[in-house]
């Protein structure tokens, strides 16, 4: 990621590594819409945080996205997703 001087956006790199926390109550539906919002890009999958009363679960999801417009549609059918509360 560069940072132009000429602006407060900073400019991105395609291809790239980019990361997504996924929070929802369970894990292994939460891991079904990781791999049905990915479809074809390569992404990876870690364990993050529980809550304190095990109701929620947090997942680190880095996918592999080619464009911006990929990385946007990865984040708008994860946020969307039924299984997904929030997408960070």
């Amino acid at each position: 990621m560069i940072i132009d001087s000429n602006s407060r956006r900073p400019e991105i790199e395609y291809p790239c590594k980019w990361g997504y926390k996924v929070i929802g109550s369970n894990v292994n539906d939460m891991i079904a819409a990781i791999e049905e919002c990915a479809g074809s890009l390569e992404y990876e999958i870690t364990p993050s945080n529980i809550s304190r009363n095990e109701k929620y679960f947090s997942l680190n999801c880095y996918v592999i996205v080619p464009s911006e417009a990929a990385r946007d549609m990865v984040y708008q059918k994860l946020s969307s997703h039924r299984h997904v509360k929030l997408v960070l």
